[in-house]
């Protein structure tokens, strides 16, 4: 069976992290949703996504095909039901399709046609930016259970402190010498080629992904996820961090989620309990103004290519774009748009010659091309948030 990932409703309620990639490719928990379910189907995806993206991110179409809902992260028992999906029969959780069984080239679906098969069990929906951190207890320990199953752990250092030693795995190459590790209020997963530096206190769930490091005497707690070839030092709670981000020094990063290629100055904080302990709000792409969470501890939303110099100071619910650079003293407002270059002084465009200059130095550095694709890609994205940015 052809299986095919879609982005579905939460598109655009996962933004700015969806600018750049498909729903399927947020990382939360150990692995991307899209690595989850190729492997627990067994086989590659492709996507349905914005046309813009459809060049990197391309859909492959056969004469039968499974399109599932990426927001949904699988589990054995969808599955099994998915497996089985006949034709014309669709998977529901409440009122959202999770899956569906189409023929080649059938674009308009009437869902009313379709046998609806009910998904009655517990599951784990992305639809919103925080539910990446929010969830990500979650996740780390679905992920962890599925890729360790049957499995045995590298051994663990005797120089280390460890608490749980049975919910800690450690994969080939991994390195880590006089660190803390308490794994009894989550599991800690070590990927391959990681690096947990000495000094380090590590409280789990922590997944910590092939190539990425802990620098020296981090602390490190409540649900993080450190992406491949990530750098993380300084203090770190409930943070999700997607491939190849920095946030390389000391300094506070708490409920909060940063995509690819971010770097943080040293010493950057950012607030993530409002002083009056209020409901936090982040900026909604959907209706362009600030949406209730129904979270108290919210902090920094980050996209792709952003980065912010040293000290910088982020309030509160902050939500920044995709490129955009951050600097000088004070607080910069809590939404800062794609291509944004400045501070709390004010703001001017980042105009995308120098972005994706930027950007080629950057991706070099880890022997990654950024390409003619991902050029356009910028340049699609400039245009799209225009809008928000009156500089």
């Amino acid at each position: 069976m052809n299986y095919i990932l879609f982005d579905g409703p939460s598109r655009n309620s996962l933004l700015p992290f969806t600018y750049t990639r498909p729903v399927a490719d947020i990382r939360v928990g150990i692995l991307t949703i899209r690595e989850k379910w190729e492997s627990y189907l067994d086989t590659t995806t492709t996507t349905v996504t914005e046309d813009y993206l459809a060049d990197k991110f391309p859909m492959v179409e056969m004469d039968e095909n499974v399109m599932i809902n990426a927001s949904f992260l699988p589990n054995l028992e969808l599955v099994e039901m998915i497996r089985d999906l006949k034709e014309n029969q669709a998977i529901f959780k409440d009122e959202d399709v999770i899956a569906f069984f189409a023929k080649e080239a059938q674009e308009d679906i009437n869902f009313e046609t379709f046998e609806a098969l009910e998904y009655n069990d517990e599951i784990i929906k992305i639809e919103n930016t925080w539910d990446i951190f929010s969830k990500n207890d979650e996740a780390i320990q679905e992920d962890f259970n599925f890729l360790t199953h049957n499995r045995k752990s590298q051994p663990i250092p005797s120089s280390n402190n460890v608490i749980a030693a049975e919910n800690i795995f450690i994969e080939a190459g991994a390195k880590l010498e006089f660190t803390t590790l308490n794994a009894s209020t989550g599991p800690i997963y070590i990927g391959k080629n990681a690096e947990i530096m000495e000094g380090t206190v590590v409280r789990g769930p922590l997944a910590l992904c092939e190539d990425a490091i802990i620098k020296l005497g981090a602390k490190i707690y409540g649900a993080t996820t450190i992406g491949p070839g990530s750098r993380v030092g300084g203090e770190v709670k409930n943070a999700v961090l997607f491939a190849n981000s920095n946030k390389g020094h000391e300094g506070y990063l708490g409920n909060a989620v940063l995509g690819e290629w971010c770097n943080l100055g040293a010493d950057t904080n950012n607030s993530n309990l409002k002083n009056n302990y209020a409901e936090v709000r982040l900026w909604s792409y959907e209706t362009e103004g600030f949406a209730k969470t129904g979270l108290q501890f919210c902090g920094l939303i980050m996209g792709d290519h952003s980065k912010c110099g040293i000290n910088t100071m982020f309030n509160t619910g902050t939500v920044v774009g995709v490129s955009a650079n951050i600097f000088g003293s004070g607080f910069p407002r809590n939404f800062i748009p794609s291509f944004s270059w400045g501070g709390s002084s004010g703001f001017s465009n980042y105009l995308t010659n120098k972005a994706i200059e930027v950007a080629k130095l950057v991706t070099s550095r880890r022997n990654i091309e950024f390409t003619k694709v991902d050029e356009a890609i910028f340049e699609h994205i400039f245009e799209e948030t225009q809008k928000y940015r009156r500089y």
